[in-house]
């Protein structure tokens, strides 16, 4: 027999993001593990749930854009501190080079590897948080995390979140081939 736990979110882990905002007329960065996809095709979108006491919200809701920034492992120290303090009262601009692609209150961090810039496309209003739906507008790949024109996870090492435990882990191996390997039930049946 299962052991029931209540209505708890057990979908962890989750990637950890830094979401990149202007803010009183500069860049801000929080990190982020509650982000999903929620369309693939036209438009191309994803969520954030963030907190509404969180000061990068201001930023999203005034300019109606953002950046997506995906660390790698290398970066935790600067990942887990851009969550640990608020823009309010620290310039979190100074820990990274920020760079702009097309829209120019959507900054973009260097040394992430990845990196999307979102049009605001919707917000859902919950009681205690905003949940921001992006429209992807352009995508930006450090070629170095490329194999074949796509993205290697075992060239990007992401960081991954885990409420439970409270701790970020790395990616693992390769499992099995998506769309495939279930093949094998198929052909039984």
């Amino acid at each position: 027999m299962k052991t029931r736990l209540g209505p708890i979110n057990v979908m962890y882990p989750t990637p950890v993001v830094l979401i990149g905002a202007h803010v009183g007329g500069r860049p801000n960065f929080i990190t982020i593990a509650h982000v999903g996809i929620v369309t693939v095709g036209t438009p191309n979108c994803i969520s954030l749930g963030m907190g509404k006491i969180h000061y990068t919200n201001q930023g999203i809701h005034e300019n109606q854009t953002f950046s997506v920034n995906i660390p790698t492992e290398n970066l935790v120290v600067e990942t887990d501190y851009c969550g640990l303090v608020t823009g309010k009262n620290t310039d979190k601009s100074q820990v990274f080079d920020v760079f702009y692609g097309q829209l120019d209150t959507a900054p973009l961090i260097a040394q992430c590897p990845l990196n999307m810039e979102c049009r605001l496309y919707d917000v859902v209003d919950f009681p205690d948080h905003d949940l921001f739906i992006g429209e992807i507008v352009e995508t930006h790949a450090d070629p170095a995390v490329l194999t074949d024109g796509v993205v290697d996870l075992t060239k990007l090492k992401p960081l991954l979140f885990d409420m439970a435990t409270k701790a970020y882990f790395g990616v693992g191996g390769h499992v099995a081939r998506a769309w495939n390997v279930g093949k094998q039930l198929k052909k039984k049946s």
